[in-house]
């Protein structure tokens, strides 16, 4: 946990979420790891815009 940032998702839930939507396990499990680092990413930097900085 870090106070005023996204540092990753919840994997069990995005892996539940796949399943549910009939998404291959092994598929979600692959382009989960590049989804979510830009995700991250992005929502930081728009965060942090959104409070001043001007990162990114």
């Amino acid at each position: 946990m870090l106070p005023g940032a996204v540092i990753g998702w919840d994997i069990s839930a995005a892996l539940a979420l796949g399943d549910a939507l009939g998404v291959p396990p092994l598929v979600t499990a692959e382009v989960l790891p590049v989804i979510e680092a830009v995700m991250v990413a992005k929502l930081n930097v728009q965060m942090d815009h959104s409070h001043g900085g001007k990162t990114g």
